[in-house]
């Protein structure tokens, strides 16, 4: 791809991809956008010490039902991956 409207092509069709996938998920992303809230707003200091917690009845549910849907899995992970992964890479939780 080295033509530059091939990738712009390519990453138009990539990202309406990802808008559809977000659109067929609407309650997936209040809980997105939740996790990617709770991960901005905590200090590494609370990421840290959450990490050491176990996790709540919730979370295992969610977790649950992500391991269960593999489409709203990628979903969920194609949302919150980018701004999680920066946050530990800050925090030194990821090298």
């Amino acid at each position: 791809m080295r033509n530059p409207s091939l990738k712009f092509l390519a990453a138009t069709g990539l990202l309406a991809l990802a808008g559809h996938a977000a659109a067929d998920y609407p309650l997936m992303n209040l809980v997105a956008d939740k996790v990617i809230q709770k991960y901005q707003s905590a200090s590494c200091e609370q990421l840290w010490a959450q990490k050491q917690q176990p996790k709540s009845e919730q979370e295992q549910r969610l977790i649950g039902l992500l391991k269960n849907d593999p489409q709203l899995r990628v979903a969920f992970m194609n949302k919150v991956a980018g701004p999680i992964a920066n946050k530990m890479f800050d925090c030194g939780m990821i090298p």
